[in-house]
């Protein structure tokens, strides 16, 4: 399969994916809240996979302006369709990865992607494309599924078996510490780490990571 073959999925479930009901309501409105905690009324805010908007229409009314963005054309669809119905100033969403927009002069300060890491080709990557997207001191905002944590025969067998017949997407399979192992690095560090489940186990921690001052690790390099 190909990122082609991914926003294809994602626009054949995305009625379907609209209509589905959130699975932990309450660790959904405690990730909302603590986002909120880091967002600030003059902020520029990113996010990477926005599905059909429900997170953006919640959150963008606490910063200047907020950009949603997904890989699939028909969930953006959905999106503004809900937006035109419930305006939010400053909301606007366009059909992107976090790679479209790398060449983009304008840098966020805050980046969320809740439900994305383990979506793309190459987290390792992508995870340097959003640092570059960050100011500095900026803020990145993870809540992902950890699959190398979750049952084995769900990883190994029916994932494998649903891909193999079109049923689901590409999925990366790492644990929490290695996710947490490519969120550090030269560019960013790790601020808050947070178990947001309100029922059944955490497979997808609350992470937040600071972009670090390109200053500062210059400094450190000189040591």
């Amino acid at each position: 399969m190909t990122a082609a073959d991914d926003a294809r999925f994602w626009n054949k479930t995305a009625e379907r994916y609209a209509a589905s009901k959130i699975a932990d309501p309450g660790g959904y409105e405690r990730t909302l809240e603590r986002t909120r905690s880091f967002l600030q009324p003059n902020h520029r805010v990113l996010e990477l996979g926005c599905g059909t908007g429900t997170t953006a229409l919640r959150l963008a009314g606490s910063v200047g302006s907020y950009l949603a963005t997904d890989i699939s054309e028909r969930m953006i669809g959905i999106a503004r369709q809900k937006l035109d119905e419930e305006p939010v100033p400053g909301l606007s969403f366009r059909p992107a990865v976090a790679e479209d927009l790398a060449d983009d002069d304008h840098r966020f300060d805050v980046i969320l992607a809740y439900n994305y890491l383990h979506l793309v080709r190459d987290p390792d990557a992508t995870l340097r494309t959003i640092a570059r997207l960050l100011k500095p001191q900026g803020i990145f905002i993870s809540k992902t599924p950890c699959l190398g944590e979750m049952n084995v025969l769900i990883r190994r067998v029916l994932l494998p078996a649903m891909r193999s017949v079109g049923k689901a997407p590409h999925v990366a399979v790492f644990g929490a510490k290695e996710l947490m192992q490519m969120i550090v690095g030269k560019e960013m560090e790790i601020v808050a780490h947070e178990n947001h489940a309100t029922k059944g186990s955490e497979t997808r921690p609350f992470i937040v990571a600071k972009n670090r001052d390109p200053e500062q690790f210059a400094d450190e390099d000189r040591q």
